[in-house]
């Protein structure tokens, strides 16, 4: 650092400029990063594509596969349903409680029920549902999809087979799909009765104005908006994480990485559906 005096006699001081500091717009990295991002979107569509095209032939339900799809659904959905229905049961109880003494303490207690179905049961629980198997079964799965990857694929320039394929990964992906699926709509019906239960108790007199408040919000389009959701977030769980392992099979999980692989990216496309979803039903 050297000294020098300004105009004016007042006395100041420069530094002069270290290397690598001139700071520049390389294009080159960023049409680099583009295509790399751009194969990589695609890549995912195009493994999606297969998977369910395989998911959907009848001859991928031999003995062998129906068996490997039997164990991965038991494993990541009959194991951990009672548990979780039990704790969206109390999360339900405890939003339900909320959002009925609230609207009632404001004057509006005909629109609880109306509430709690539009925010808990069309939001909030297939949201968790997919989170949570996201979290459990799909990125999870990425600790061993590069060994799969290796093990069947062990040099990248070559492709997965369909054989490997259908038996490897459409069990998963399988899996993953119907626990989502399963999740959502078991905590949902049990959130219906629960806010049955809350507002009515145990009376059976309450059945034809609840039933005429939810059948308000469940009109056709909302249903099949509902049903459309959850189909599009039980495939993104199971088949973005996947994808996202597959692509660089060489490349293992370790425990210097913060997030694994396809985490962002999944969490990206479940915020995207249910960005579209509201726009949809509000907008």
């Amino acid at each position: 650092m050297e000294f020098v005096f300004l105009k004016g006699g007042t006395p100041g001081y420069h530094s002069p400029m270290l290397p690598g500091t001139d700071f520049h717009l390389d294009t080159g990295a960023w049409r680099s990063a583009l295509m790399r991002g751009v194969a990589s979107w695609w890549h995912m569509i195009r493994f999606a594509a297969i998977v369910l095209v395989l998911a959907l032939s009848p001859s991928t339900y031999n003995r062998t596969h129906r068996a490997a799809t039997s164990r991965h659904i038991y494993t990541s959905t009959w194991q951990v349903l009672p548990w979780f229905t039990t704790l969206a049961a109390l999360l339900s109880l405890v939003l339900i409680r909320i959002v009925v003494v609230t609207a009632f303490n404001y004057g509006l207690s005909q629109y609880a029920l109306q509430m709690v179905v539009r925010v808990l049961v069309l939001e909030l629980i297939p949201l968790s549902a997919a989170l949570f198997v996201a979290l459990r079964a799909g990125l999870t799965f990425n600790a061993g999809a590069p060994e799969i990857a290796a093990q069947t694929n062990p040099n990248p320039a070559k492709r997965l087979s369909l054989e490997q394929l259908r038996h490897e990964l459409v069990p998963r992906v399988l899996a993953s799909a119907f626990s989502v699926l399963t999740l959502a709509m078991l905590s949902s019906v049990i959130a219906l009765v629960l806010a049955y239960l809350t507002v009515y108790g145990l009376s059976p007199w309450g059945l034809p104005g609840y039933t005429r408040s939810v059948g308000q919000v469940f009109d056709p389009v909302v249903t099949l908006g509902f049903m459309l959701k959850c189909i599009f977030f039980s495939l993104a769980v199971a088949v973005v994480p996947m994808a996202a392992s597959l692509e660089a099979p060489r490349q293992s999980v370790t425990g210097d990485d913060i997030v694994q692989p396809g985490a962002v990216r999944l969490f990206l496309v479940l915020l995207l559906i249910e960005a579209a979803s509201l726009v949809i039903k509000y907008i």
